[in-house]
């Protein structure tokens, strides 16, 4: 029954709106239908006439066909039941407050979904309102929730949504699961487009409930169908990036970075920067880098906290001048570098060695306000340190220690090691005393630099000094600071000292022969032989042994210096370690033989000489023996040894061996031998230079590199060769010439005039024409000088008795040519 006061001429606007909205009651006598909602509408209309306002009543109205009847079903019709749409099949009754009839008539129908997307005011079909729409949706999501129900209850609306309508409901909709499936039914209707706002709205949600994977999948469903309907939702791709970015997915925030790059849209500075952010926070600078490059291909900027971690990731990688860029960038925007960027880039200039750089971003810092730390001044001086800008380091120590910063350990030793290294003694003593002072104990290295440098030095006292405070520190030392403080005293010739410092590192375990053999050596160097005799006896009392090397040094030094009683043992020690005596020691022990003018030493020389052991010795020996002992001559015996020499390996010995020998064979006056040894050298090609027979131009003799005893028997048995030429085969140069040098000019002029031979004396040359040669080649006493021996002082004085009384000249009294050069004298 509907209340008559609803009749009422004041109420009559307000019923006519509330019947035109009133939803219209199915007739049915049962229990529990219809009319029993009909009953209860009509008390509930009762309250329209009272002073309630006209907002509430139409709430009660537009509420009155559900209103507690749970059994109550809205009928819709089917393409199944449904004969025509378009006809009214129901019979309505409108009823007075009595219950008397006022009206009756068709007045519904069963509806077709869609078609019938209006409602009726008066004769007017009018559209469902946007409100009204979005209502009715959010009403079934969320009494649905999900699934096929709902999905049932939505294809059935009245009206055909659109994108505007989902994406208000989806506002509306404060669940996460009703949201997405409200979407998924949209993205399988004909009239869906896709919507960035939509995806804004499902990525903060599912965002909010920490479901990254469903971001994941969504996220690739808004690819597709960006690809697919041609469409970029602009804000949705970066949301998604910037999401995963912040919530540390690593590998899935860069993978959707790149498909968004693939798929030609754009991504935000906000993006960029989450990115550069996560990367960087992970670890992965070169990434971050990767992304700044695109960051600055897309014309975007950093913002102030990706700056503060971009910058200290740049220096710290090494890409200074891209890290100096951002640090001038970011200021230019009027951001102000924190205290991480100024010590990051003072700390990688410097150690780049850009100290200019790193000195001028020092000074801004402090133009700033920014109070330096320890770090930044440890940083600051271990680089001027190492680039040896010592004075600039030591000004940054002290303005370190006036801000109130107390020098760590390490920095401590690094500038007293840096000023000893650089001999700065003083300064590096100064700080070392400031050092123990502040309670650090030095370490090894430090004592042993500081000791090493004053041992460089030559300053005893304080090497010992730091050695022995090193040692009651119950530091060990190290090997390189006992060679330098046994050179140190070895220089200073502190034996016994060095001796105790030596005893007291083979107590510490150390291996001792070598650094002994060091000291050994100085002494041997510096020609303080007795010394080193003294300090191989110690090493020898000590057990400690010595080289080879160095026992023949020591001997060649003994030999120097005459001490021959002391040179027979080394030498002894030397053959008695297995050790080979090469030709070049004989030769050299018998060079000293030939310098000596005393016969006790002489006998000493040949003692050492038989303790060699070497071949050449019993060359030598046999040299002086008689042919009948030999038995076979000189020239024989000689070439035999000679044969023996390895010439690849010991030609530049024999050479020097031939040299010093011709020297002792002259001293002694063995002239026939040493020219059998001067022929066989020559035939061995040891002097392949010598001789040069230019056909009849010239023929000349170059004994430059020969010694005075070789090179008086070479000039002999050259010229020798010379007149047999000349004077058998006819053969007359134009010239001939002996290259003697500065040294020997004089010596072979002397004995060349001593025969009056025609040779002038020029700088280095002795030189005559071929004729005068000729002429002088003829004459006796210049046979009897080439064939036998150098003249003596009868033979010049019977010479010039032959130039006063030319009738005795054996010449004049017989024209026959000279008699053969080799007489029958055995050799």
């Amino acid at each position: 029954m509907i209340p008559l006061g609803l009749l009422y001429s004041r109420n009559l606007k307000r019923t006519t709106y509330i019947f035109t909205n009133l939803h219209l009651i199915k007739k049915n006598p049962s229990p529990g239908s219809a009319s029993g909602v009909a009953q209860e509408g009509c008390i509930r209309l009762r309250l329209l006439t009272s002073g309630n306002d006209f907002r509430t009543n139409l709430y009660i109205v537009r509420n009155l066909s559900v209103i507690k009847n749970p059994n109550f079903v809205r009928r819709y019709c089917s393409r199944e039941n449904s004969v025509d749409s378009s006809e009214w099949t129901e019979d309505i009754q409108y009823l007075d407050e009595s219950g008397g009839v006022i009206y009756s008539g068709k007045g519904i129908r069963p509806v077709e979904p869609r078609l019938d997307g209006h409602v009726m005011v008066g004769g007017l079909k009018k559209p469902f309102l946007n409100v009204s729409a979005i209502a009715k949706i959010v009403e079934i999501v969320k009494r649905w929730k999900w699934g096929p129900e709902m999905e049932t209850q939505l294809d059935r609306l009245q009206f055909v949504p659109n994108m505007t309508h989902i994406t208000q409901a989806l506002k509306a909709i404060g669940d996460t699961d009703a949201s997405l499936s409200l979407f998924r039914w949209v993205m399988r209707q004909s009239w869906y487009l896709p919507n960035d706002e939509c995806y804004v709205i499902l990525f903060d949600r599912l965002n909010q409930s920490r479901d990254f994977a469903e971001i994941q999948l969504l996220f690739d469903e808004m690819i597709r169908d960006s690809s697919k309907y041609g469409m970029s939702s602009f804000c949705a791709y970066n949301r998604v990036i910037q999401y995963l970015a912040k919530a540390e997915k690593l590998e899935v925030s860069f993978c959707c970075f790149k498909k968004v790059q693939e798929s030609g849209s754009q991504i935000d500075t906000e993006t960029y920067n989450s990115l550069i952010t996560l990367f960087l926070t992970k670890g992965l600078p070169y990434k971050a880098f990767e992304i700044h490059e695109y960051m600055e291909e897309a014309g975007c900027s950093l913002d102030g906290s990706t700056y503060e971690l971009m910058i200290p990731s740049l220096a710290k990688s090494g890409r200074l001048d891209a890290a100096f860029k951002l640090f001038q960038e970011m200021k230019g925007k009027n951001f102000r570098p924190s205290f991480l960027i100024f010590a990051s880039l003072v700390d990688s200039m410097g150690k780049a060695g850009r100290l200019d750089t790193s000195m001028k971003i020092y000074m801004e810092m402090q133009g700033l306000g920014l109070r330096p730390s320890a770090t930044i001044f440890v940083s600051l001086i271990e680089s001027f340190v190492k680039a040896g800008k010592l004075e600039t380091a030591l000004r940054i120590w002290d303005e370190m220690r006036k801000t109130g910063f107390r020098p760590n350990y390490g920095l401590y030793t690094m500038v007293v090691e840096s000023h000893a290294k650089s001999g700065k003694l003083e300064i590096a003593m100064s700080v070392f005393s400031d050092m123990e002072k502040a309670g650090f104990l030095p370490t090894p290295s430090t004592y042993s630099c500081l000791l090493e440098m004053h041992a460089g030095s030559g300053q005893v006292d304080a090497a010992m000094k730091l050695y022995n405070s090193m040692t009651n520190a119950g530091l060990r030392p190290g090997l390189s600071t006992y060679t330098s403080l046994l050179t140190l005293l070895a220089n200073k010739k502190l034996v016994d000292v060095a001796a105790k410092i030596l005893l007291e590192m083979k107590a510490m375990g150390y291996s001792v022969d070598v650094s002994a053999s060091d000291v050994l050596m100085v002494y041997i160097k510096d020609g303080s032989v007795d010394l080193a005799l003294r300090w191989l006896r110690f090493m020898g009392a000590s057990g400690i042994r010595t080289n080879n090397f160095i026992i023949r040094q020591l001997f060649e030094s003994c030999m120097k210096s005459a001490l021959y009683d002391a040179a027979k043992p080394l030498l002894e020690t030397y053959v008695n370690s297995a050790a080979k005596v090469d030709l070049i020691l004989y030769t050299s022990i018998l060079a000293h033989l030939v310098r000596c003018q005393e016969e006790q030493k002489e006998r000493h020389l040949m003692s050492i000489l038989g303790a060699t052991q070497h071949k050449a010795h019993t060359f030598m020996c046999g040299l002086f023996m008689g042919p009948e002992q030999r038995k076979q001559p000189v020239l024989s015996f000689v070439r035999e040894f000679f044969q023996g020499i390895d010439y690849e390996l010991e030609e530049g010995a024999a050479r020097y061996f031939v040299n010093v020998l011709l020297n002792y064979l002259v001293l002694m006056g063995q002239i026939n031998r040493a020219r059998c040894v001067w022929k066989v050298a020559y035939e061995n090609k040891l002097f392949p230079k010598a001789i040069v027979f230019d056909q009849h131009i010239a023929w000349s003799l170059d004994v430059r590199n020969l010694s005075v005893g070789a090179a008086l028997i070479a000039v002999v048995h050259t010229l020798h060769r010379f007149r047999k030429r000349m004077l058998y085969y006819g053969v007359v140069p134009r010239r001939i010439k002996l290259v003697t040098g500065p040294t020997l000019k004089i010596v072979i002029a002397q004995m060349l005039s001593s025969v009056e031979s025609p040779f002038e004396v020029s700088k280095v040359v002795l030189r005559a024409p071929g004729d005068s040669i000729l002429e002088w080649f003829k004459k006796p006493i210049v046979q009897q000088f080439l064939l036998n021996e150098i003249p003596s002082r009868a033979d010049i004085l019977m010479h010039k008795l032959n130039i006063l009384f030319p009738s005795s000249a054996p010449e004049i009294r017989s024209l026959s040519p000279p008699k053969p050069l080799i007489t029958g004298k055995s050799w």
